[in-house]
């Protein structure tokens, strides 16, 4: 999901304010990842499909997915950014999406290599994040953004107990997802070593 401490277009890191740690965005972030250990339970409640409990899940993934956006807002928006809400942000959407597709996974309900693809861009890019944080932060893209909510789209479909076209539709949408994961993934590679190539310091003479 999208870093809500993402730069503006002109390359300058938006540096997270003073802004009290106990604050509505935090606590919203916080709150996704305690709801990720309630999702799984629901997730794999009974057999694991169940409709019940699998609508449960649902709706616990749904409302996790959009703390997410709001949390974003209100850092971006009401000066509710710190440094604390920098590092577990970036966390708290990493685990709740890998959960979701590993418990997929571990039903059968999604192939492995999804879920090994879109964790290891997703990994990858965050360490790459880490690597070169010191040089600039690479701004969210609209493809990146677009990533995210097709991604969540699709992972909510298929936690859904769907079938006939509804399950093809799901299927679908997962697909623009993978196109989406492995394109922007290869655009922010292509990003960070253009940024690492112009902040680069220059030799002494």
């Amino acid at each position: 999901m999208v870093n809500r401490y993402s730069v503006a277009v002109s390359g300058q890191p938006e540096t997270p304010g003073h802004a009290r740690i106990a604050n509505l965005a935090n606590v919203l972030t916080l709150l996704r990842l305690v709801l990720v250990p309630i999702f799984l339970l629901a997730l794999f409640a009974g057999d694991g499909h169940q409709i019940a409990f699998r609508i449960v899940a649902f709706l616990i993934f749904a409302v996790a997915a959009i703390t997410d956006r709001l949390d974003g807002l209100l850092a971006r928006n009401y000066g509710m950014a710190t440094e604390f809400g920098a590092f577990v942000d970036p966390i708290a959407d990493k685990t709740l999406i890998g959960s979701a597709l590993v418990g997929l996974s571990m039903l059968g309900e999604l192939p492995w290599w999804i879920t090994v693809l879109i964790m290891s861009r997703e990994v990858g890019v965050t360490l790459l994040r880490l690597a070169v944080i010191r040089r600039g932060v690479i701004p969210a893209s609209w493809g990146g953004k677009l990533k995210t909510v097709v991604q969540s789209v699709a992972i909510g479909l298929f936690i859904l107990p769907l079938s006939g076209p509804v399950q093809v539709a799901a299927s679908v949408v997962m697909g623009v997802a993978i196109v989406l994961t492995v394109v922007t993934g290869i655009d922010y590679v292509a990003q960070t070593f253009r940024t690492v190539r112009q902040v680069r310091p220059p030799t002494g003479g």
